[in-house]
């Protein structure tokens, strides 16, 4: 496992990292805790420290999981988690309905102090490393930069964070949020087959010593080679319905990047790896990403995703990558 700083907060973490969103629980599955629980500890024994969560994963679920996993292992931990989502009240801009929960965003420092404390007592924490705007540039929320990075700063010097990151945000906002105080990551999605923050922030980030958290880098799956046009999801899979607003699931599409991945068996035998690990490290190799955030349901995802960390490709590997899915085009 490779490890990198997490910007300026003088953390180091594990270049891939484990995302916590389906350990929460969605509409249509429901996770296995103990299955959750395990994968975890498959992943952390793997080499993997980084850990990414978020109140609003299952309304609090998620966290309570990924601490009771890090019971007596705190040490060997990095925590990142969020606030913003907030459902308690009716403080903050209104968000829709999820989950039959009426869904605001605030950004305010009076319920950023409170999702601080319902986090640390959900994760069974003294402290948390690393605190998220979550949805940050999710209109029409409306609390200055400044007081909300006011708060985190205060929430810092009071040893209950370590760091500050955002989520989701314009290159404009993260350069507010960063003049603003001691802003250490930025958390949004990015792939091979979505490549637009190549234009804006990643650059900036990585002028500016800011850490990134990849999320959706394989794209639900996709990205690993095990989703063929052949493949038949699960009735309350949303991918098996996603082709209108993700074309790639389309089956065409599906099958013309099993035809791309079948060229890269050179380089998957090259480095050991799979499909999946390819895809991680090409991502990790990328100017100005540094963490790659990949969801994790069961001990056998835990223990690929980690298995990534440890391949390094050759420059020219990355350009070739990189020039395949470009002669790859747009989806159809």
């Amino acid at each position: 496992m490779q490890y990198r700083p997490l910007g300026n907060s003088g953390i180091e973490a594990s270049i891939v990292g484990l995302g916590t969103a389906a350990i929460g629980g969605m509409e249509t599955q429901i996770p296995d805790d103990d299955e959750s629980v395990r994968a975890i500890h498959a992943a952390l024994d793997a080499g993997i420290t980084l850990i990414d969560t978020a109140p609003s994963y299952g309304w609090g679920h998620s966290e309570e999981v990924v601490g009771k996993a890090i019971k007596g292992r705190r040490d060997q931990v990095i925590i990142a988690t969020k606030c913003g989502v907030w459902w308690e009240d009716e403080r903050g801009s209104p968000n829709g309905v999820k989950d039959g929960k009426e869904v605001t965003v605030s950004l305010r420092p009076d319920t950023i102090k409170i999702e601080v404390e319902n986090s640390l007592k959900r994760l069974g924490v003294d402290y948390i490393d690393l605190m998220q705007c979550h949805k940050a540039a999710m209109p029409p929320e409306d609390t200055p930069i400044p007081e909300t990075m006011g708060c985190l700063m205060d929430l810092k010097e009071q040893g209950k964070i370590r760091a500050i990151g955002v989520s989701n945000v314009s290159l404009d906002q993260l350069q507010q949020h960063h003049n603003a105080g001691d802003l250490s990551s930025d958390q949004f999605r990015y792939s091979m087959l979505l490549r637009d923050r190549e234009e804006d922030i990643l650059p900036y980030c990585a002028e500016h010593n800011i850490a990134t958290l990849t999320y959706w880098s394989l794209e639900q799956g996709l990205l690993t080679g095990k989703v063929g046009p052949d493949r038949v999801f699960a009735e309350n899979d949303f991918r098996g319905n996603a082709g209108q607003w993700l074309p790639w699931f389309k089956v065409e599409n599906r099958q013309r990047l099993q035809d791309m991945f079948a060229g890269w068996a050179d380089l998957t035998e090259k480095h050991d790896c799979s499909i999946g690990q390819l895809t991680i490290a090409w991502t990790a190799a990328q100017p100005g990403s540094t963490h790659v955030l990949c969801g994790t349901r069961t001990v056998e995802q835990g223990i690929d995703n980690a298995g990534a960390g440890a391949v390094e490709l050759a420059a020219d590997e990355v350009q070739r990558i990189r020039d395949d899915v470009i002669n790859l085009g747009d989806p159809v």
